[in-house]
């Protein structure tokens, strides 16, 4: 008892010169929830593209730059190729970048009963994508994500038990604005804000998810509030 004495009038002695002397300790570190998280690699989306064993290539018209395919879009193995194009959402250069966004937003366009099923393989490049903490990276992720769930029937339903990998990230953004002062306009004007964005994506799980959505959305984020009890 008489050794727990000392030690005790010692922590205190120290706790005293070190108010004392008023010494600065410095603002603790940042967490670092909004930095950006370091590239693991080539994706599997680059590689494949770069041995040519995707049936796509770069056509220019009076709009712009668009894929065209080789093969019907509606006769591809959608358990192959859709999990690959999402893999691509991570991808910030050019053509992977276009080539990975344009593709899956084709093959959800013409996909119909093929994209349900392949819903469980779509969850980790997702996830993934979200996880690099990239706005543009995200922005894109999340654009496909409002159109993944209203891309076929049941699919925004299905979505829902894998809520609990995909909202964290969109937990720790919900609230975070691009804004840079007018810059946070022109931002909106192209829907590149991350914030506006989760919301917008938030809205679209509610609506298509069921009767279930919302209550497993505000489990994983609190704040939402429901955009059709409103």
């Amino acid at each position: 008892m008489k050794g727990k004495g000392v030690a005790c009038q010692c922590d205190r002695s120290f706790a005293f010169t070190a108010r004392a002397s008023k010494v600065d300790v410095g603002a603790p570190p940042s967490a670092g929830a909004f930095d950006q998280r370091p590239s693991s690699g080539p994706t599997n989306f680059r590689r494949f593209y770069d041995r040519g064993d995707f049936p796509i290539a770069l056509e220019h018209d009076t709009k712009g730059n668009k894929i065209a395919w080789k093969v019907e879009i509606e006769k591809l193995d959608y358990h192959h190729y859709l999990p690959l194009f999402f893999d691509g959402l991570k991808e910030t250069e050019h053509p992977y970048d276009f080539f990975a966004r344009q593709g899956v937003h084709d093959m959800l366009e013409h996909g119909g009963n093929k994209i349900l099923p392949v819903i469980p393989q779509l969850i980790i490049p997702i996830k993934s994508a979200l996880s690099t903490r990239n706005p543009k990276v995200m922005c894109t992720t999340l654009k496909i994500l409002q159109h993944l769930v209203v891309s076929a029937p049941a699919v925004g339903e299905a979505l829902v038990p894998y809520y609990r990998q995909i909202l964290p990230i969109l937990n720790i953004f919900k609230n975070k604005n691009l804004n840079s002062g007018d810059g946070i306009d022109y931002s909106q004007q192209k829907r590149e804000n991350v914030g506006d964005l989760i919301n917008e994506t938030l809205e679209a799980f509610e609506r298509s998810g069921g009767h279930d959505a919302f209550i497993n959305v505000k489990y994983m984020i609190p704040t939402y509030e429901s955009a059709l009890l409103n």
